[in-house]
């Protein structure tokens, strides 16, 4: 195992998914005490310690990666550790450079790439001569900004914006097209009204043509005219961390975004030489990247393993949260399918209703002459822990008949993919909270 960064562990707990929950969770917790949605629990201003929350966040990466990365590592007398930055020499061959600057060359049988992405920056005029943050160094700062200023529309770009808007900062999001644009409208529709309500300026359809820092301050110059603010979040996408590589003298072929080409077994077009996670074609999921992960190891071991993507489900941990499944209503018409499609609102949910939160709806997209369920978008404060229940439903081919059926605990979100299954047949608001 050759590891170029200062700490093992990757993304998901260095730089990405642990440290991130962890602040928008304790955004939530100062959020409820800022705005309770019960009427006998009075408002109370939270004092907030940016720099102890830190701290905290910080101190569990650093458990996290100690007892799930290192120590595994220490304890298999199998896997040796270099810390080094590697790259081909041939197919074959790669030539290792420490950070004192020794090189070794080193050859196998076979190579597995997983070499993850870095935040994208634009190529935008006077961005690069600013103290621009990108996820990384927000995630750390110890200082919350007065006003924040997000550059972006899609998960890490809208989860920081709202966190940083419950931790007390002013925020304003531009974005080119519109909030979580690859999704269904409605989701992003939703989340902007949800985001304008608790005080997040969202600007779509706004383009940017320069960066200017001066004095403390960020004026950034926009198709709608200037806007201020003293630090700006760039939170553009990820792209993957494949240009030091060389990967040219190995023949392994890229897209157009240096990403690497696999198929379904994790190969490259290069037989003895696999990749996984960020650094490839595949979704930028930790959990797609830990199952390519396992499956290319298996297939560089002499296995048979496939990984499948057909029925792929996503969470964006903004509150309420958007996650997704299957096709949505576009895509299942670009494909010609004839679909019906309905869409819940949570008032209609009884759990949402006694939790006094009914931001948001349940879609569910079927083939109209089977029923059979293609895909489902939901827009809750639980959608993450909705989502899975209709990837199952979707993966066991099942229609909206057979979910409707279904016994749903009761009261809880997931009853809501029951009741959003029963309005293909029936008019919900006619039935007793609990009908089955």
């Amino acid at each position: 195992m050759i590891e170029g960064y200062t700490v093992i562990g990757g993304t998901c707990v260095n730089v990405g998914c642990v440290p991130s929950k962890i602040l928008i969770r304790a955004a939530q917790a100062a959020h409820d005490q800022a705005a309770p949605r019960f009427g006998a629990i009075s408002t109370h201003t939270p004092v907030i310690d940016r720099a102890n929350l830190v701290r905290q966040q910080q101190a569990r990466v650093e458990a996290l990666r100690q007892a799930k990365y290192q120590d595994i590592i220490d304890n298999n007398p199998g896997i040796t550790l270099k810390r080094a930055y590697a790259r081909f020499v041939d197919a074959h061959t790669l030539s290792l450079k420490d950070s004192a600057g020794a090189e070794e060359l080193l050859t196998a049988e076979r190579f597995l790439i997983a070499t993850g992405a870095s935040p994208t920056i634009p190529d935008l005029p006077g961005l690069s001569e600013t103290p621009f943050w990108t996820s990384t160094e927000a995630l750390v700062a110890t200082e919350p900004p007065q006003h924040l200023l997000v550059l972006g529309a899609s998960v890490v770009a809208l989860e920081l914006a709202q966190a940083f808007r419950r931790l007390g900062s002013g925020v304003t999001i531009l974005a080119r097209s519109r909030l979580l644009s690859r999704e269904d409208a409605d989701l992003g529709r939703g989340l902007q009204a949800v985001f304008e309500e608790e005080g997040i300026r969202v600007m779509t359809d706004t383009s940017l043509s320069r960066v200017r820092y001066e004095a403390g301050s960020f004026t950034l110059t926009t198709s709608q005219g200037p806007v201020t603010g003293d630090r700006l979040l760039v939170a553009a996408g990820r792209t993957p961390n494949t240009g030091y590589l060389n990967l040219t003298q190995a023949g392994v072929q890229t897209n157009s975004h240096g990403a690497i080409v696999v198929d379904d077994h994790l190969r490259t077009n290069v037989a003895h030489i696999y990749a996984a996670g960020d650094c490839s074609t595949l979704p930028q999921f930790v959990y797609v990247a830990a199952a390519a992960g396992t499956r290319a190891a298996i297939n560089m071991t002499g296995g048979d393993a496939a990984l499948d993507l057909s029925v792929m489900p996503a969470v964006v941990f903004t509150d309420p949260q958007v996650a997704t499944v299957g096709l949505n209503e576009d895509a299942a018409r670009a494909q010609g399918l004839a679909v019906d499609i309905r869409s819940l609102p949570l008032e209609n949910v009884p759990r949402a209703l006694a939790n006094f939160d009914t931001r948001g709806f349940i879609k569910l997209i079927a083939e109209r002459s089977s029923g059979r369920i293609l895909g489902a978008q939901v827009l809750a404060s639980e959608g993450g822990e909705i989502i899975e229940t209709a990837a199952i439903a979707i993966s066991r081919r099942m229609t909206v008949n057979e979910l409707a059926d279904q016994l749903f605990p009761y009261l809880t979100m997931v009853e809501g993919l029951k009741l959003c299954a029963q309005t293909f047949t029936k008019d919900v608001k006619q039935l007793s909270c609990c009908a089955g």
